[in-house]
């Protein structure tokens, strides 16, 4: 199961992406018809969040039916020639599958509900809750009915837990796993992945609302090989990433390490916490810096050293748009957005693009709380509110903070609702449609961009291929690493700030190869001043 590490992929969320019916909702037949425009970009993937039957409490992360589409973005035939579409333009798809939990209202939790004890074993119940919390808030378990019981949700409490210790429940979801992978299907997106390997015996943990207690259990290592052995394990370069809440290196290692054979890669989210005042999520403060870089290194480094592989990314359907958290996007949203995206898709590790990031669209910013929808972020509100906080100061916070920056509709062209539909969409357009989106910024400076970056990761194996090493690790503002493969090198630097930096150039790169930049006309010799937000790529031409 050995992954070209060539490919890049592309993130869409479904509801957001183009509406084909004017029911303001994006659907499957929306990204039939955009399929040319992301093979211009050049991805070789396409990540799509669940489409399928849901209630919706959670945005389809709740699935009642894992095999079927749920009809709000089309059939299974529109999903069969969206697969047919993507082969024609060189392009495969992969899906999300959400293994730790399924909805209360899935036919497994009813049937468990109405007394069946062969599906109540598919559950996690038990006569005494532990003091474990969930991460959408409360505790992590509800009563199960009137049977005295209470059964285990993580997340919300229409998300039931599965119990991966029961094989009926694995041999369950390893057939919807082959369901889709035998529908063309060539990658996998394992939601929350890390968090199945439930002990058998389940105890109080004070510490961190439980978390050590299901996170990055050992057996989780088990049913990933077990998953891989009955699944995808035999597919030439089909590409799997595990979502990992609160994981560490060392698990990462051996999630991704090939030999292992449990996934090809992984993402982590220890980056994107940067700008929490102490760990949380609902605050507002600038983003550190010197923790950004040390995590970048210390994750480049260890995962290279250890043979593991990095799922590289900024923006996701969960984070605010990058560019508003790192970036003055009031001066220099060309500048950051390029040397955002540089300072990954040259990193080791393959880089995903969330839709939107390749024109440079930022946070919508809305008027009032009236404009979101997204249940964490009004929750968050109320929270806020009760804590102390005026109403302007929550705002200020969910503004910045909320998931709905980024499940604003694409921004496609300057008409009405930006081209994304002809009716008024689930969630309001962002302020920018009119001068950020894909008919201007295709020949902007940001699309091009990276059209060009992944085409040197196609082209050149030092990018794909090769190691990664910390540099200028004593910068407070430039994020730089080289990459060596045989006797290659690479070092790319990313002023992070707005102002300008001056460096003393490494010795094996002052006669080197300008391989790429944000900015024109780049002189190198013993010192060397970037721009505010310039990226630079240096190719070695030492022997």
């Amino acid at each position: 199961m050995v992954i070209d590490k060539r490919q890049v992929v592309y993130q869409i969320y479904p509801k957001s992406f183009k509406d084909t019916t004017g029911n303001g909702v994006g659907d499957l037949q929306g990204i039939i018809e955009k399929i040319p425009y992301l093979a211009d970009l050049g991805v070789d993937m396409v990540w799509l969040n669940p489409f399928y039957p849901s209630p919706q409490r959670d945005n389809g992360y709740d699935i009642s039916d894992y095999q079927a589409v749920n009809p709000l973005f089309g059939s299974m035939a529109d999903f069969e020639e969206m697969i047919e579409v993507g082969e024609k333009h060189g392009i495969a798809f992969m899906l999300d599958m959400v293994l730790n939990h399924c909805s209360t209202d899935h036919e497994w939790f009813q049937k468990a509900l109405a007394g069946d004890t062969f599906y109540q074993d598919f559950f996690i119940l038990r006569d005494e809750p532990t003091d474990w919390l969930s991460k959408f808030g409360g505790s992590a378990w509800s009563p199960f009915g009137n049977t005295g019981k209470y059964y285990l949700h993580l997340f919300d409490q229409s998300q039931a837990d599965l119990n991966w210790r029961n094989p009926h429940v694995r041999q369950e979801l390893f057939k919807v796993v082959n369901f889709w992978k035998d529908k063309g299907v060539r990658g996998f997106r394992f939601d929350v992945i890390n968090l199945i390997g439930k002990d058998d015996v389940l105890v109080d943990c004070p510490i961190n609302d439980g978390k050590p207690a299901y996170t990055d259990r050992p057996i989780t290592h088990e049913y990933l090989h077990m998953m891989n052995q009955a699944t995808f394990g035999e597919e030439e370069g089909f590409m799997t990433v595990g979502e990992m809440s609160s994981t560490t290196i060392e698990n990462c290692l051996l999630y991704t390490a090939p030999e292992r054979e449990e996934l090809s890669m992984a993402f982590n989210f220890h980056h994107l916490k940067v700008d929490y005042q102490d760990g949380q999520k609902w605050t507002i403060k600038a983003f550190d810096f010197k923790e950004l870089q040390g995590l970048f290194h210390q994750w480049g480094e260890e995962m290279s050293q250890g043979n593991g592989w990095n799922a590289l990314f900024y923006n996701n359907h969960d984070q605010p748009r990058a560019l508003n958290r790192f970036i003055d996007v009031e001066n220099f949203r060309e500048e950051g957005a390029t040397m955002l995206a540089a300072s990954i898709h040259l990193s080791r590790g393959t880089p995903y693009i969330y839709m939107g990031e390749e024109i440079g669209m930022l946070d919508p910013d809305y008027d009032s709380m009236a404009d979101y929808v997204d249940v964490e972020s009004l929750n968050a509100y109320d929270i806020l509110l009760e804590q102390g906080k005026s109403a302007a100061e929550a705002f200020a916070i969910v503004k910045a903070k909320s998931r709905d920056n980024s499940r604003t509709p694409m921004q496609w062209n300057a008409t009405a609702h930006a081209g994304f539909s002809t009716n008024t969409p689930w969630l309001k357009v962002g302020k920018t449609y009119q001068t950020i989106n894909v008919e201007t910024e295709k020949t902007g400076k940001i699309f091009p961009f990276y059209q060009r970056l992944i085409k040197l990761r196609k082209n050149l194996s030092i990018i794909s291929e090769g190691d990664y090493k910390a540099a200028y690790q004593n910068s407070d503002q430039v994020y730089a690493f080289e990459r060596q493969l045989g006797d290659e090198k690479l070092l790319v630097l990313n002023n992070f700030f707005a102002q300008e930096v001056t460096l003393d150039l490494l010795p094996d790169y002052r006669a080197g190869q300008v391989l790429i930049s944000n900015y024109p006309d780049v002189g190198l010799g013993q010192k060397l001043t970037l721009k505010p937000y310039q990226t630079l790529a240096i190719l070695s031409t030492r022997n």
